[in-house]
């Protein structure tokens, strides 16, 4: 089924702007994200055709099943809360059926782990791109010879430094594996080539040092350590930023570089919204979609705020949320067996003929 379908067969409970819009938060580049509450038709939601959620190939439309929604709602799901918390000039249609859903069975302090716990996701997101901002990483991935270390006395030097100070070649190397021990291996030179060594890595891509066959009676020439463990986190820290790079909405990055703050603004006043709103659930026992600060958010969105003042703030937030849910009047959590009563109540209206 497609959206269109919904709209079409008449199944729509509930529709309205959401995001910025919602937030009171929108810009003349902000998008028009919508979301909804479906229910299916008789004979699939009886049948094997059950589809919880339905949105658009851009995923700014979203729609939800009741079923879905009402389950997401017991859980204090952040997006869904908010929906049901809708200020009316977004809400683009409303079946009278939706009354049966009061927000005042719905709110909880299981809130300040749902609000504030996806505000510390995007904590996590914005220090992640703080550094992969700062430390952009060279698109020519460093070799296992860059994490080699060759002993030396009771420290260590790195082999390529050693290799190019000795005048030796690492192709000309051969390693054995030294034993009862970790990485660690005899280094042997054969500047005359008669033993074909496999050198210390036979390709530039190799994830592993190559171990020679070497000769009895042959004499070492240093001892080679292998920081296997440094490499492979490089390795998954390298591919997880060239990954990022691809994948980047490079109009926001170019934004977030345009601030010369080097965070992500638009995450980080996500953070401040989502904290303020929990900090509000379990004081007040109210949510409110649309924010009263929108001018303050909006700042934080361009960047007018030092990266530690924000985290400071987000920080303090989180010790008031903390306090006030010790005295919250809200209840522990959601009364499942009432919210899933209202859900068979509204569906026995719904599929009553």
């Amino acid at each position: 089924m497609t959206i269109k379908d919904l709209k079409d067969q008449n199944l729509l409970l509930f529709e309205c702007l959401s995001g910025s819009k919602a937030y009171g938060l929108d810009t003349p580049q902000s998008d028009t994200d919508i979301k909804g509450i479906y229910y299916m038709p008789k004979e699939m939601f009886f049948g094997l055709k059950y589809i919880p959620q339905i949105s658009n190939e851009s995923n700014d439309e979203v729609y939800y099943e009741i079923g879905r929604f009402i389950e997401l709602l017991i859980k204090n799901n952040p997006n869904i809360v908010e929906i049901l918390a809708t200020p009316k000039e977004c809400i683009l249609y409303r079946d009278p059926i939706m009354d049966k859903l009061n927000i005042d069975i719905i709110l909880s302090r299981l809130c300040k782990d749902t609000f504030g716990g996806y505000a510390l996701t995007q904590i996590r997101k914005a220090k992640g791109l703080n550094k992969k901002i700062l430390n952009p990483m060279p698109k020519r991935r460093k070799t296992i010879l860059d994490f080699c270390f060759i002993t030396v006395n009771y420290s260590s030097v790195k082999a390529k430094s050693w290799l190019t100070k000795n005048g030796i070649s690492q192709v000309d190397c051969g390693l054995a594996k030294i034993p009862n021990t970790k990485n660690l291996y005899a280094l042997f030179h054969d500047a005359e080539k008669k033993f074909n060594y496999k050198g210390i890595a036979n390709k530039e891509t190799a994830n592993e040092v190559s171990v020679s066959s070497v000769p009895a009676g042959e004499k070492e020439i240093a001892y080679l350590f292998f920081n296997q463990d440094s490499y492979s986190s490089y390795c998954k820290e390298h591919s997880e930023y060239w990954e990022w790079v691809e994948k980047r909405n490079k109009v926001r990055y170019t934004v977030n570089k345009s601030h010369g703050k080097d965070y992500d603004a638009k995450n980080m006043m996500h953070t401040i919204r989502l904290l303020q709103v929990a900090l509000e659930i379990v004081r007040d026992g109210k949510l409110n979609v649309k924010r009263q600060n929108r001018d303050e958010l909006l700042a934080i969105k361009r960047g007018d705020f030092e990266y530690d003042e924000i985290l400071n703030m987000a920080e303090d937030l989180m010790l008031q949320i903390e306090r006030e849910t010790v005295t919250s009047k809200l209840q522990q959590k959601p009364d499942a067996k009432l919210i899933e009563s209202v859900l068979v109540e509204m569906r026995a209206e719904l599929y009553a003929y």
